[in-house]
C-alpha cells in the first residue's frame, strides 16, 4: 500500500492549472513531480525543490519513467480527449492512481467506460473530472443523495467572468461533441431549450439568466448515482465571455496567482419527494480545482483506502467529509451538504 508521503506526478505541469496543483501540493509538505513536454519550460517555472521530468504523449517508455515512484498521476493537460488514454494508462503500468480535470463530457465517458478493467487489475483507481467542472457537483450531489433512486438533479454554476486560458479555448476546438443529460435515467442528446428560469446566486453574483450547458459533472454523475434527470445550468453572461475571442485570459490578482473572478455552484437535488440544496462559493474556478485533486491524491494515497477501478470523486472518497476538509481552506460550502 502506498505510503503517504510518496510523490503526486502532476503532468501538464507547465499549463495554467498545472502550476496551481505543483503549488497546492508543496504549501501542503508533499512531495510533488512536475512532468511535462518542454525541459526549458519546466527549468524557468519551478524552483530547485520541484523534481521536473520530460515525457511526451507519444513516448510511453518516458512517460512510465516519469511517472516511476509516484503514487498518483495529476493529468492537468488539455484537451483530455487526447491526453487521458495514454497518461492513464502509463500511470496504471507505473503502478500509480489516475486523476484528471477533464470538463470533456466525451473523455469523462471514455475514462469510465475503457479504464474501469485496467484499473482493477492494478488495484488502482482511475478518477476522471476530478475538477471544478465535474469534482465539485458530484461531492455536493453525493452527500446530498441518499441511498435508492434520486428524482432529480439540477446543478447551476454562476462565474462573474470566465477569462478563458489558452487549454480552455484549444480543448473548445478539439471537443465537439454532442452535449448529453439524462433523462428517464439514461443519457441523452441535449436539446436545447429557450424555456430556462434565472437562477439566484448570493452576492456580489445575484440573478443571472442561465443556458443549459452540461459539462462532465452529468457524466461523473450518471456514472454512479441512479438519477431520473440530470440537469446543468450556466449563466449566459459567462457563456458570452469564453463564446468572445477578444475576451483575455485570466491574471493573477494576488499572491497564489488567483485571478479576480468569482464563483458559486450550487445543487439541488430531489429525492423521495424531497428537495435538498448545497453549494460552494469561492474564487478562480481553476485555482480551486488544485485543492480538489490534492486532496483526492491524498486520500486515494491513505493506507486505509481499498478501493479500485474507475471512480467518480463523490463516489470514491466521503464526499461530505471531503468538503468539510475544503469549506473555509479552499472555498465556502454552504447549505445541506455538511451535517451540522
Amino acid at each position: 500500500m502506498h505510503s503517504p508521503l510518496q510523490s503526486i506526478a502532476v503532468y501538464g505541469a507547465t499549463g495554467h492549472t498545472g502550476q496551481f496543483v505543483v503549488r497546492e501540493a508543496r504549501l501542503r509538505g508533499l512531495p510533488v513531480v512536475a512532468v511535462g513536454r518542454s525541459a526549458a519550460r519546466l527549468g524557468a517555472l519551478f524552483p530547485s525543490g520541484v523534481a521536473c521530468r520530460v515525457a511526451g504523449l507519444d513516448d510511453p517508455g518516458a512517460l512510465g519513467q516519469a511517472f516511476a515512484g509516484c503514487a498518483v498521476v495529476i493529468n492537468c493537460a488539455g484537451p483530455f480527449l487526447d491526453t487521458a488514454p495514454p497518461v492513464a494508462r502509463a500511470a496504471l503500468r507505473a503502478g500509480c492512481h489516475y486523476i484528471d480535470v477533464t470538463a470533456e463530457q466525451p473523455s469523462a465517458q471514455a475514462s469510465f467506460a475503457d479504464l474501469d478493467a485496467p484499473a482493477r487489475a492494478a488495484g488502482r483507481v482511475v478518477m476522471p473530472a476530478a475538477g471544478f467542472y465535474g469534482g465539485l457537483a458530484d461531492l455536493l450531489a453525493s452527500a446530498l443523495a441518499s441511498a435508492g433512486r434520486i428524482d432529480e438533479i439540477t446543478v447551476a454554476m454562476g462565474l462573474d467572468r470566465w477569462w478563458p486560458t489558452a487549454g480552455t479555448r484549444e480543448t473548445g476546438e478539439r471537443n465537439k461533441a454532442p452535449r448529453q443529460v439524462v433523462q428517464g435515467g439514461a443519457l441523452v442528446p441535449l436539446v436545447p431549450s429557450s424555456d430556462v428560469p434565472d437562477w439566484t446566486f448570493a452576492p456580489p453574483l445575484g440573478t443571472y439568466p442561465m443556458v443549459e450547458l452540461p459539462f462532465s459533472e452529468t457524466i461523473t454523475l450518471a456514472h454512479h448515482l441512479r438519477a431520473d434527470t440530470i440537469r446543468s445550468f450556466l449563466n449566459r453572461s459567462a457563456l458570452a465571455d469564453i463564446r468572445d475571442a477578444a475576451t483575455p485570459p485570466p491574471t493573477a490578482v494576488d499572491g497564489s496567482g488567483r485571478s479576480a473572478q468569482r464563483f458559486e455552484l450550487a445543487v439541488r437535488l430531489v429525492q423521495n419527494g424531497q428537495a435538498r440544496t448545497a453549494g460552494v462559493r469561492g474564487q478562480d474556478i481553476y485555482a480551486v480545482t488544485a485543492p480538489l485533486v490534492i486532496e483526492a491524491a491524498q486520500r486515494l494515497m491513505a493506507p486505509s483506502f481499498q478501493r479500485s477501478g474507475a471512480l467518480a470523486l463523490g463516489q470514491a472518497v466521503d464526499p461530505a467529509d471531503t468538503l468539510r476538509s475544503l469549506h473555509g481552506r479552499a472555498l465556502e460550502v454552504f447549505g445541506d451538504a455538511l451535517p451540522r
